[in-house]
C-alpha cells in the first residue's frame, strides 16, 4: 500500500470512566492531531482535515525511520509538565519546542495494518519507528481507567482516551475510542465581536456559536484569555470577514456587536453550560485551523 493521508479515527465523548481489561487508556493531549506520512525521504504532516502542518524538526526526526509509513499522533508543546494548546499557538514567535506523540501505526513498509487489533498496531509502532528527540511513544495503561483518570485530574490534564485494545482502525467517529474530560473544553465558531472598553485594544469579546440541525446557535461571548498581541492580530482577521447581517439563528442582544462570516474556529475553556445553552465563565485558548467551522457541534 502506498503511504498517503488516511482520515483519522475520532473519539466520542463519554462521561463515566470505567475499568475493562479489554481496553487501554492513554493521556488526552492538548495539541494538534497529526497524521504523519513518510514516503522515501519526504515526510508530510497533516491535520485531521488534511491541512499541511509545518514542523521541520519533527519532519527531520521522522526521516530516521528508514521504511515508509503512515502514523497517527498529536503535536504538542509543554507548559511545565502539561501539554498546552495555548503554548503551541505561541510557537511562531518564540523558541517553544514541539513534540510528536505517536499512538498508532496504520501503514508500514507497504503493509496496511488497520485491520490488526490496536494493541498489535501499538507494538508494531514501538518496534518499528525510530523514537527520540521530538518523536515520542504514547504509553498506556491496561484496564484501569478509573485510577488513570484520577491521576489525570491530579496532574490537571485535559483528560484521558479509552480505546478498545482489540478493535481495528476506522476512519470515522466511533465508540471504540472514547474521551473522558477532566476539564470542559469546546471548539466553537466565531460569529462576531464587541467593541473594546476603557484601555482594552482590538475588541471587547468574541461572540461564538455552534451548529445544530443546520442552524448556527449562539453560545455566548468570550471576554478573557487574550494577550495584547492576540487582540491586535485577531481584530485584523475579524475585520477582513466582517458582514452586515447576523449569522446566528437568533440575534444576540449584545451592544456594539459586529458580525462576521462564521469561518474561524476557536478552542474555549469553560466551567459549564447554562440551562439556556450558554457558556459559563468561558476563556479563549486559541484559534484552530484543523476543523471546518460547519462541523463544529456542541459536545454532549
Amino acid at each position: 500500500m502506498r503511504p498517503q493521508f488516511i482520515a483519522p479515527e475520532l473519539c466520542k465523548l463519554k462521561k463515566e470512566v470505567f475499568d475493562d481489561e479489554d481496553w487501554i487508556f492513554e493521556e488526552k493531549f492538548d495539541g494538534i492531531r497529526c497524521i504523519a506520512v513518510k514516503k522515501g525521504k519526504q515526510v508530510s504532516l497533516y491535520s485531521r482535515n488534511q491541512k499541511r502542518l509545518e514542523f521541520p524538526e519533527i519532519q527531520t526526526a521522522l526521516q530516521k525511520t528508514k521504511k515508509d509509513f503512515v502514523a497517527d499522533g498529536e503535536i504538542v508543546a509543554f507548559e511545565g509538565k502539561v501539554t498546552s494548546f495555548a503554548k503551541l499557538q505561541q510557537r511562531k514567535d518564540s523558541k517553544i519546542k514541539a513534540y510528536l506523540y505517536l499512538f498508532d501505526l496504520l501503514v508500514f513498509d507497504g503493509e496496511d495494518l488497520r485491520k490488526m487489533p490496536l494493541i498489535e498496531r501499538k507494538q508494531q509502532l514501538k518496534n518499528q519507528i525510530a523514537f527520540g528527540g521530538p518523536i515520542r511513544y504514547t504509553t498506556h495503561v491496561k484496564g484501569k481507567g478509573r485510577a488513570f483518570f484520577k491521576r489525570a485530574e491530579k496532574r490537571k490534564l485535559e483528560g484521558i482516551i479509552g480505546k478498545n485494545a482489540h478493535a481495528p482502525y476506522t476512519s470515522r467517529r466511533t465508540t471504540q475510542w472514547l474521551k473522558f474530560k477532566c476539564t470542559h473544553r469546546q471548539e466553537l465558531v466565531i460569529g462576531g465581536y464587541t467593541d473594546p472598553k476603557h484601555s482594552r485594544i482590538g475588541f471587547g469579546a468574541l461572540l461564538v456559536g455552534y451548529y445544530a440541525r443546520g442552524k448556527f446557535q449562539y453560545a455566548g461571548k468570550i471576554g478573557t484569555g487574550y494577550t495584547e498581541k492576540t487582540l491586535k492580530s485577531l481584530k485584523k482577521r475579524l475585520e477582513g470577514i466582517e458582514r452586515k447581517t447576523c449569522p446566528f439563528s437568533k440575534k444576540p442582544k449584545e451592544q456594539s456587536a459586529h458580525f462576521v462570516s462564521p469561518t474561524l474556529v476557536c478552542e474555549v475553556g469553560f466551567t459549564e453550560w447554562t440551562k439556556d445553552g450558554k457558556l459559563r465563565h468561558p476563556t479563549f485558548l486559541g484559534l484552530r485551523n484543523d476543523k471546518p467551522a460547519k462541523k463544529v457541534r456542541r459536545e454532549q
